[in-house]
């Protein structure tokens, strides 16, 4: 009888396995394999994407009440396919778009982090993902939460590729939908 038992919970434990390797995609904390963390000179951080010879910099203008923001944290942002892609080719970090605490922007002025999204970005909803080339200007801007992860990762393709100058994001994401159910 207690060999059974033994014998069910190691097949079980098996296809518990196979199922977490199927599934491919290992969760981690945003916080610590997403964001790079900044001393709020965004002025130096180009400096150093440059140094490390990043496409850009990737802002989340975000808010604490935002469920989107927390949506994308805790299903697309913790996935570690999403963290190895988009740091090797980001410099990536969070502004609080209420937030009263002093930044050094792009060109080295000083701005409350809530001025900066909102009087120099335009940011009045959340999550915004702004994306920045190494000169600091806005290249492309993604307002919302995606889908899941596959789609947050084609929005990294769709600027690290330079798509953005050719066509909408909305169009990009129908053309690699139509090639992934083409496979």
């Amino acid at each position: 009888m207690l060999s059974r038992w033994l014998d069910v919970r190691i097949f079980l434990s098996i296809v518990l396995m196979l199922f977490m390797l199927s599934a491919g995609a290992v969760s981690r904390d945003s916080a610590d394999h997403f964001f790079d963390q900044s001393l709020g000179d965004f002025s130096e951080e180009l400096e150093l994407a440059r140094e490390e010879g990043k496409t850009g910099i990737l802002i989340m203008f975000e808010m604490d009440e935002c469920p989107f923001c927390h949506r994308m944290k805790d299903t697309v942002l913790n996935q570690s396919e999403v963290q190895e892609y988009y740091k090797q080719h980001f410099l990536i970090f969070t502004v609080d778009i209420e937030g009263d605490v002093a930044i050094t922007d792009f060109q080295g002025e000083q701005v409350s982090q809530k001025d900066f999204a909102f009087k120099q970005f335009r940011v009045r909803a959340t999550p915004v993902f702004g994306f920045f080339d190494l000169e600091g200007k806005l290249i492309s801007r993604f307002t919302g939460a995606t889908r899941d992860a596959q789609e947050f990762l084609w929005l990294g393709e769709y600027v690290v590729n330079g798509e953005y100058k050719k066509i909408s994001f909305s169009r990009y994401k129908r053309q690699k939908r139509k090639e992934k159910r083409a496979r």
